[in-house]
């Protein structure tokens, strides 16, 4: 958390537009991040991606000028995704991107998402790094070192050519099945590419709030609650799957052909299961994602590797695993044959290439899975030392396998809690995983109990 309510992790800054965030503070870490990654680089390009936010155009002129303040030339894609901007670095052997998007946080939100050369999130070292010339001060460039703009208006194109050319997605196979698929870009980004993807793998489309306007008609994070216009879409147009994606769409959810949304983390599993039946190798995925993904990859036989909660300690873990796919269970796909980044468009012709080859419908497919829920709380965090809770609950629960990579995760072969304090925000997030919302309660509440404990001596 940084001052004045403006939130600082190690890929980015947010903030509420007008209050943290502000023109002066984008302009100053853009501007940071020019002189960090030009410096570092045999290049100063840096690619520059926006979502659809209302705020998006007013920091994007903003970011440009930074860059070029400080001797950036800067490959400007406009409008665009996460995931394409991502891939734009790697295409333009850049030294960074920055792609200003605030994901799924509400529509006052926004940020900057910091993309080093590799076209991975930046890690923690890194960021440190980055920061530490807000605090020094910014080296400029002088009037006749300044940097140049160019645009590149192929970004999105080149993405979907990438999501084709998956060996295994057979796209002549998914044009011939005529799948209808229904839509929610929610007034994000996602109009700009998941459209013109799904035609070209000859799909139906019948889509909602696909205006690229940035004003999201309902919480833009596409969890199930969020989702009920798009479940009664699929009804009443009988489509085979319902996709829902995020403002930048690196997330992406499903609703059944039943109309019903199946959760975010179902999407990386049936992902899994297809890519597992084409590559060999282990599954990456967080501490805090649904054991529904561990059992596809006990059912194919690989490992599952948890890594910390964060897209780049996945992606990280992913390229030293040599795994070929892993992600979150918020929806967001990894598959490393097309980039290390969290990819809507991938996950999509994942699971239509799964609907092809098991020839049934998704809620058939879904069926088949275990059943559990996924329970979260939230509580202030204790003044206290955290590993003192974390001993207690060892203690309390010897016959749990315990990981303290990042908190403290306790897992049974059919259930799971996992305590660990936010990243982002004062709090300790508590969340649990069992075959009932009972147990997962139960779990909740055992695992409260030495926070209380601590909070309440404090």
């Amino acid at each position: 958390m940084g001052a004045g309510g403006l939130m600082v992790s190690v890929s980015g800054i947010r903030g509420r537009v007008g209050e943290a965030l502000t023109p002066e503070v984008v302009a100053q870490y853009a501007a940071a991040f020019g002189a960090w990654a030009g410096a570092r680089s045999e290049t100063w390009r840096i690619v520059v991606g926006r979502d659809s936010r209302v705020s998006g155009l007013m920091f994007h002129r903003v970011v440009l000028s930074a860059l070029q303040s400080v001797g950036c030339d800067v490959i400007d894609i406009g409008l665009t995704t996460t995931p394409t901007c991502q891939l734009a670095v790697e295409d333009h052997h850049a030294a960074g991107g920055l792609m200003i998007s605030a994901s799924h946080n509400p529509i006052e939100w926004n940020a900057l998402k910091f993309i080093g050369p590799s076209g991975l999130f930046l890690e923690a070292a890194e960021g440190a790094e980055m920061r530490a010339l807000v605090e020094r001060g910014i080296p400029r460039a002088t009037w006749d070192k300044l940097g140049v703009i160019a645009p590149d208006d192929g970004a999105i194109a080149r993405h979907i050519e990438r999501v084709l050319a998956i060996p295994y997605v057979d796209r002549e196979g998914i044009r011939g099945r005529g799948f209808r698929v229904a839509l929610d870009c929610v007034r994000g980004a996602g109009a700009a590419i998941i459209p013109a993807l799904l035609e070209e793998l000859g799909c139906t489309v019948v889509a909602i709030n696909t205006e690229t306007d940035g004003r999201f008609p309902r919480p833009p994070e596409p969890v199930a609650e969020n989702l009920g216009e798009l479940e009664r879409l699929v009804l009443d147009s009988r489509a085979d799957v319902g996709f829902a994606v995020d403002p930048d769409v690196d997330r992406l959810a499903l609703v059944s052909d039943e109309g019903k949304a199946i959760g975010e983390d179902f999407t990386l599993a049936l992902a899994a299961r297809l890519v597992l039946r084409h590559r060999r190798g282990p599954v990456v995925t967080n501490l805090s994602t649904s054991r529904v993904v561990e059992d596809v990859a006990v059912a194919a036989g690989v490992p599952i590797v948890r890594a910390l909660v964060g897209e780049v300690n996945v992606a990280v873990r992913m390229r030293d695993e040599k795994a070929p796919i892993g992600g979150e269970g918020n929806g967001g796909v990894i598959l490393s044959e097309v980039h290390l980044g969290r990819d809507a468009p991938v996950g999509a012709a994942l699971l239509l290439q799964l609907l092809y080859e098991e020839k049934r419908p998704l809620s058939r497919i879904v069926s088949e899975f275990p059943k559990y829920v996924i329970v979260k709380d939230k509580l202030d965090r204790p003044e206290a030392d955290l590993d003192r809770v974390y001993d207690a609950l060892r203690s309390a629960m010897p016959d749990a396998q315990a990981d303290v990579q990042d908190g403290l995760r306790l897992s049974w072969p059919d259930r799971w809690v996992h305590v660990r304090p936010s990243g982002t925000e004062p709090i300790v997030r508590v969340i649990a995983e069992a075959p009932s919302k009972e147990e997962a309660d139960a779990l909740i509440t055992r695992s409260r109990m030495p926070l209380d404990a601590l909070s309440a001596k404090h």
